[in-house]
């Protein structure tokens, strides 16, 4: 339930009550009998719950949530009448008040907290599902790395391999005519973990370029862990790019533009290619090691 604002209507005489399809929190057993014609409040034992309190909506009190208003299309499911803009300052001074578990929890997150830390902590939590990585779909598949990798694996039919250097060729004829081309990702594992492989081309202002950069799956802290170079060249040379792959809670889109990766402008990805240049033939190898003290730079851990 979304307690972001609290609406709490007074009830209308007079009218009969209708049974909500929503949630009612109350069994009409509780209170005692109606006097004049107006249904009593419910009696509260000691065991009744906060949540219970708040549940939407209360067929006495006409107290409904947010969420439940809108979906209600702003009026009482109760009695009928047009819910208005009022809001229950005692049920929010509640809400401030209430110490509930992480929405994802049952992915695996432990925390206990307090109304309004718990949104900006939902928000940023590292048990919240992850998009899909996939970048040459709209696709709206979430879940976390397990799932994610099998969805990968069956339904977008990626490359999967294993170990922590790689060596890719990237052929495309009549490249002049690409704009905007992606090319199928490419999934590593090593070091028990996941890493996409990207590489596209698209248009960097009026020029047209190549990018490979690399994405981890898995959160931002982790993927800090983790370093990995990326090398493309030819005719006797070459250009190097040595960083620290992205997590995948950065849009594919968000680390393109931010170019963080291997650019290669278009005439240089030719001149790689050698020949009449008329076909883009690029050669990315790569590597991926993980991050330690004490360790040597530029080593890379073997994948046992």
């Amino acid at each position: 339930m979304d307690l972001d604002s609290v609406e709490c209507v007074s009830p209308y005489d007079g009218l009969e009550e209708e049974t909500s399809h929503l949630h009612p929190p109350f069994s009409k057993s509780h209170g005692g009998a109606a006097a004049d014609g107006v249904a009593p409040l419910p009696a509260i034992s000691p065991t009744t719950s906060i949540h219970e309190l708040l549940e939407c909506p209360c067929p006495n009190g006409h107290t409904l949530c947010s969420t439940c208003k809108t979906r209600v299309q702003n009026r009482c499911p109760t009695c009928r009448q047009d819910l208005g803009d009022i809001r229950c300052l005692a049920l929010e001074k509640v809400a401030e008040s209430l110490e509930l578990p992480c929405k994802y929890s049952s992915l695996g997150c432990p925390g206990i907290y307090l109304y309004y830390s718990k949104l900006k902590h939902e928000s940023q939590c590292n048990f919240r599902p992850y998009n899909c990585p996939y970048a040459g779909s709209d696709c709206s598949v979430i879940g976390d790395i397990p799932f994610l990798v099998d969805h990968l694996k069956d339904d977008h039919k990626v490359d999967m391999h294993t170990g922590c250097t790689f060596n890719h060729r990237y052929v495309k004829s009549n490249p002049r005519e690409v704009e905007n081309a992606t090319w199928m990702l490419t999934v590593f594992h090593c070091f028990g973990q996941y890493f996409c492989l990207h590489f596209e081309a698209f248009q960097l202002g009026m020029a047209p370029v190549y990018m490979a950069f690399l994405r981890f799956m898995g959160d931002e802290g982790d993927a800090r862990n983790y370093s990995y170079s990326l090398e493309v060249g030819g005719n006797g040379r070459k250009l190097v790019w040595e960083g620290t792959p992205r997590s995948i809670r950065d849009s594919h889109r968000k680390v393109r533009d931010s170019h963080d990766g291997l650019v290669i402008q278009r005439n240089m990805a030719l001149f790689f290619s050698g020949g009449d240049r008329k076909e883009l033939k690029l050669r990315v190898t790569g590597r991926i090691w993980k991050e330690q003290q004490n360790q040597e730079p530029g080593v890379c851990i073997p994948n046992i």
